[in-house]
Order: C-alpha cells, then structure tokens, then sequence
C-alpha cells in the first residue's frame, strides 16, 4: 500500500512539474526571462575558457563570444594542445584564438594538421609557420585544396619556390583575395611582361591586393612619368607608389618639398626619380643628412645628386663618408684638382676592390695613411 502511494506521488509530481515547464514556456515574459538566464550561462563559461586557457583580454573573450559557442573544453583542448605541440608560442596561439575562435570546435588532426604539414613541406620553417599563421589566422579557416593549394601552384607558375614561400609569409591574404587575377590581366594588358610582374609579385605581393581600380590609377601614374612598362625600373616605382598607398601623394609631396629646399626643380625630382625611384621613399633625415654631407661639407653642386639619385639608397657610415674622406684627402694635397671632377657614380658606384685600387692603392706613395683615412683609424687633420 505505500508503495503504491509513493509512485502515484511520484507520477503527480511529474505532472505538475511538467505543467510548471509548460506554463514557464507559454508565458512570454517569463520565456524571455528562462531565455536571458539560459544564453548568461553560456556564454559566462565559453568566456571564462577563452580569459583563462586562450589568454585572451576580458573584452576580447565577450566580443569573441557574441559569435562563438564553446562546444567541448575536451576539444578544444586538444586544439590548444595541438598548437602547443607544433611550436607556437602562447601569444601566437591566443592571436589565432582571437580572429578564429571557431577553431577551438574543430579536429586538430583533420583541420589544422594538413594545413601545416604543406607549409613545412614547401620551406615554412617551424618558427616562420607560427609567425605566419599569427599574423594571418584566417588562412587556417580556408580550404586547402580549394584555395591554398591552388594559390600556391599558381605562385610558384610565376617566381621561384624562395620567392613564393616569401610571398606566403609576407602576404597570406593572397590566398583568399578576389583582386589577384583581375589585377595580374590588367597588367599584362599595360605591357608588363612576366619577369616583371613576377618581380613585382616578389617585392610587392600587396600591389595584387588593392582593388583592380586603384592599381589602375598607380599603373596610369607611372606612365604619365615616363616609365616603361617592359622595365623593371617601372616595377621599382610601383613598389614606391604602392608602399602605403593612401599615404603615397603625402609622402611625395613631402620628399619633393625636401629636395626642392636644396635648390632642386620639379623636373630634377621627375628626372632623379626615374633613375632610382627608392629616392622618393627616404626618410626627410636621410635625405637632409645625405644632401647636407655632399653638399655642404664636400662641395659637389647639387646637380650631381640629381644625376646620381642612387646615392640615396647607400650606407652614409659603410660607403659615402670613408670613400668621400678619401676624396678629400687626394683634393687637400693637390692630387686632385677639384672635388667637382670626381662622379658620384665612379665614386660610390664601384665594389671596394675597384674603389681601393682607383683612390686609394694608386695614391698610396704619395698619401701612405690613405688607406688608415679609409678605415677611419686616421682624421683628414692628422695626414
């Protein structure tokens, strides 16, 4: 008889427990508030996960929440585990967690163990792979043979396998840009041959990024200045154009600003900058430092820079200061007659052997320190 009393209890109890959880449901303002209580849980504990095993900040963790669940700390463990395994640093793996949360759900050994072995397989070394996938998380939620491995094929089609890997490391976005064909038959339609553009690939990966327009405006640009696409001289001034190219007038404007306080024209800086177009992307200091030493201090008229703009691009310590020291040394004891009779480009332009053997062996009779003026051991005041 008691037992009999305890099931019906039991089964009474189920039934109003079952119409609570019915009327809990039906009624919206307490289903808004089950609801509210249920998806504070959630997240708290998705959060609290990416906080304490991810590294990552508080504000981080709840915006990555907004479009994260964390299935299972088991799986993502293993995911964590995984990254560890291969070498990435715990900053690198808190970088990858924050821009593709979603990987913490995935199978390691399917999803992420494929994609690195192909980059090992192609030169990526262990610390370039985790330099690589830090910078560009979202190369690891692409597909592999849709998109990565085909991206590759068609790099390594164009430059080498060094330059490709390069390529990769320096620009994974490469590998899910929509620009990157439009951009390239563009280029072939302005006259760039292949070696060229595969240059321009090498040194400026970023160039086949921008929309198709304004790679246009550069390619545009570069001609109205007299550039020859079939050069790799025209490569070189698209890779200033395009360093920071919202910024590149700015930068320009300011260079020209600079060179013209040196009694420079507009057509001296078009002239310079289609010889060696690196002189426009210098530093104000550098140029100011290079100008003043050459200038000022050695006396070459600042014409000869114009004709010889390469010099902006070469060591003031290493080359420019102990070559020109030399020069003056052979100019005080009469050896030369005037400093305006040594070219810049004979000057600066040869290798050291060529350099030593020109200026420096061939006066060393005359001069016997010379060599010591050279290498900086000697002052010009003390020969």
């Amino acid at each position: 008889m008691l037992r009999t009393l305890r099931l019906c209890y039991s089964q009474c109890s189920s039934i109003v427990a079952a119409s609570r959880i019915t009327f809990f449901v039906q009624h919206p303002i307490l289903r808004r508030h089950l609801s509210s209580e249920i998806s504070e849980i959630q997240p708290n504990f998705t959060i609290n996960y990416l906080i304490n095993s991810c590294g990552l900040s508080p504000k981080g963790a709840i915006s990555a929440s907004k479009w994260f669940e964390l299935q299972s700390t088991e799986r993502a463990d293993s995911v964590l585990s995984f990254l560890r395994t291969h070498g990435f640093s715990e900053i690198q793996i808190s970088k990858i967690v924050r821009s593709c949360t979603q990987l913490l759900n995935s199978n390691p050994e399917k999803t992420l163990l494929p994609k690195l072995e192909f980059f090992r397989s192609n030169g990526v070394s262990r610390e370039g792979l985790g330099k690589l996938l830090a910078n560009y998380p979202r190369i690891l939620s692409v597909s592999l043979e849709k998109q990565i491995v085909p991206t590759y094929k068609f790099l390594r089609s164009m430059i080498s396998e060094k330059n490709a890997v390069s390529v990769l490391r320096r620009g994974s976005w490469f590998i899910y840009s929509k620009n990157l064909v439009p951009n390239l038959e563009m280029l072939r339609e302005s006259g760039m041959p292949l070696p060229c553009i595969s240059l321009l690939l090498a040194r400026q990966p970023t160039a086949f990024a921008l929309k198709p327009k304004l790679l246009v405006e550069v390619v545009d640009r570069i001609e109205q200045m007299g550039f020859n696409m079939q050069t790799s001289t025209s490569v070189h001034a698209m890779c200033v154009l395009l360093v920071r190219f919202n910024d590149s007038n700015s930068v320009w404007n300011r260079n020209c600003e600079v060179y013209k306080r040196w009694g420079w024209s507009e057509d001296d800086v078009l002239f310079a900058f289609r010889r060696y177009p690196f002189c426009m992307n210098k530093s104000e200091t550098k140029i100011a430092s290079v100008m003043d030493f050459l200038v000022n201090k050695m006396g070459w008229p600042q014409r000869s820079i114009v004709k010889y703009p390469t010099v902006m691009g070469l060591s003031m310590e290493s080359r420019i200061i102990p070559r020109c020291l030399v020069v003056k040394v052979l100019v005080l004891k009469g050896l030369i007659k005037e400093i305006e009779n040594v070219g810049l480009s004979s000057l600066l332009a040869p290798a050291e052997e060529c350099f030593l053997d020109k200026f420096v062996f061939r006066y060393i009779d005359e001069v016997p320190q010379l060599l010591s003026v050279y290498e900086g051991k000697v002052e010009i005041q003390d020969v």
